[in-house]
Parts: C-alpha cells; sequence; structure tokens
C-alpha cells in the first residue's frame, strides 16, 4: 500500500467515523467536530486522488470540502449569536 493510499484511506475513516457518529446519536450533525472531522477527511482524500486520480471522487470531495466549510463558518456564526445573546442579558 502506497502512502498516498494510507492518506485517502485515513480520510475515509474519519467520513465513515463522523457519519456512524450521527446515525447512532453520538455526534451531533451541527456541532463543529462533525463538520471538522468531514472536511479533514475530504482533504486527505482529495489530497490522495492525486496519485490516483478519479473525476468522480474528486468532485464529491469538492463538495464534501465546501459543505464542511459551511457547517464551520454556520457554527461560529451560532457561536458568536450566542455570546451576543448572553452579552446583552
Amino acid at each position: 500500500m502506497e502512502w498516498f493510499d494510507v492518506v485517502g484511506t485515513v480520510g475515509v475513516a474519519l467520513i465513515v467515523y463522523a457519519y456512524a457518529g450521527t446515525q447512532m446519536r453520538r455526534m451531533n450533525p451541527e456541532g463543529l467536530q462533525y463538520s471538522i472531522l468531514n472536511l479533514v477527511g475530504a482533504v486527505l482524500i482529495t489530497i490522495s486522488l492525486n496519485y490516483a486520480f478519479n473525476m468522480a471522487s474528486f468532485i464529491i470531495e469538492i463538495f464534501w470540502i465546501i459543505f464542511s466549510l459551511w457547517g464551520i463558518w454556520r457554527w461560529i456564526q451560532n457561536r458568536k449569536r450566542r455570546q451576543g445573546d448572553v452579552a446583552e442579558k
């Protein structure tokens, strides 16, 4: 197994772990941990695709990265809003 296969496999494991965590109700799909696991997993898979390219996999990983970044941004915005609500009280 080449190093890029290991990197891609770790990426898959992170995404599967996040998905399993939400399905078993052990992880909040709106939480920061979920989005970070998905982002890191997708980036690792994308790195591996540089060495064994597959267009379909590349496209889905780009979307996975975009939506993971959106989830992180949304989590940050919600946190700022909650902190603002506490400061006003």
